[in-house]
């Protein structure tokens, strides 16, 4: 397929600017593969499309605040440094974007903070807007993350047209989230309250955890035509065997399991045996899922409504087909679901 065929008019009114006021009373649209039908709910009405023995698969992996702001030597421009991830702690080195890019060389030194007390060091190019840069910092570890949590931001998408205020801190992160490294969060999660976990476990619903460190590369465009030609940025992600277990044994009892986020997704189809069993791993993944694609592990899935063009809708596209899924955009568009981030989700049957 082509890129083009995901392209439609979103109106930009319909990206989502805040979270719902309750996370789990966000909308829910459903479709189901098999019938076609589109249904309207709210999200915690997802109670009632899961059973005893029926498997969940959630990212917990947990986004730090990655956004700084720091002023470059001598000039003291304004610099944005995007922290991307650690690439050597004893080092302190950071894989990091620049903004504005073009002022930032090999050998400048950044300050951060009112004082001025962190500071950094570019020592590598890496893309046009990619730099390493080393933390110039006497403390210890713990001391050092302190330092970069209070002078981070959350790092709301730049389609969120607005400063990060204090409820984003709580509100842009899932409540199973654990294993920090994201500097995106699993959106599809953030609609679960601890209540509705709690419903859902009651009802003999398995939750079964799996880590997915979300880099940037989620929201990089696609800039090829040919689907088959685009490459991933890689992903640090890790499935551990309590969650095989749970997975491989509602496979075998043919009960849902349904992968919560494209981000689940991502990381259980990169790790699968020649049975189409899930297996456990660790590593990165760059697998772009795109149609026509066979889904080894997910029977079911629970996601946002995605941006055009983007790689998240054409592996929603390659679920549950590509006519199914654009009816249901365009019905989202009419009935003024909220897109994006924010928004509101889809369970997809």
């Amino acid at each position: 397929m082509k890129l083009s065929q995901f392209k439609f008019d979103l109106p930009l009114n319909l990206i989502a600017q805040h979270p719902s006021k309750t996370r789990d009373e966000s909308r829910l649209m459903v479709v189901n593969r098999a019938t076609g039908k589109i249904e309207h709910k709210v999200f915690k009405d997802i109670l009632g499309y899961f059973n005893d023995k029926d498997v969940m698969i959630v990212n917990n992996t947990k986004v730090f605040p990655a956004r700084l702001y720091g002023r470059k030597e001598k000039t003291g421009a304004k610099i944005e440094v995007f922290l991307l991830r650690e690439l050597n702690k004893q080092n302190r080195l950071w894989d990091v974007i620049v903004d504005p890019a073009r002022k930032i060389r090999v050998g400048n030194k950044l300050y951060f903070g009112d004082d001025e007390s962190l500071v950094a060091e570019v020592i590598d190019n890496t893309t046009s807007r990619g730099r390493t840069i080393r933390f110039l910092f006497e403390g210890n570890d713990e001391e050092f993350k302190a330092v970069l949590d209070s002078l981070g931001e959350t790092p709301l998408p730049k389609y969120i047209k607005r400063k990060p205020e204090e409820e984003d801190k709580e509100r842009y992160q899932t409540v199973y989230a654990k294993y920090e490294g994201a500097v995106a969060a699993p959106t599809a999660g953030l609609h679960f309250s601890r209540e509705l976990i709690k419903r859902l476990e009651i009802k003999g619903v398995k939750f079964a955890e799996v880590t997915l460190h979300t880099g940037l590369g989620t929201f990089r465009p696609i800039e090829v035509e040919d689907l088959s030609k685009h490459k991933m940025d890689a992903e640090y992600f890790h499935i551990d065997e309590y969650a095989v277990k749970i997975v491989n044994k509602a496979k075998e009892e043919n009960r849902k399991i349904c992968a919560v986020g494209t981000t689940s997704v991502r990381a259980v189809e990169s790790s699968v045996t020649a049975q189409n069993h899930l297996k456990a791993a660790e590593g990165w993944t760059n697998t772009f899922i795109h149609p026509p694609y066979d889904f080894s592990i997910p029977n079911a899935l629970v996601t946002n409504f995605h941006l055009p063009k983007t790689s998240l809708l054409i592996m929603v596209c390659a679920f549950a087909g590509y006519d199914l899924i654009m009816e249901a955009y365009q019905q989202a568009i009419k009935e003024k679901y909220r897109f994006f981030s924010y928004g509101d989700a889809m369970l997809i049957l």
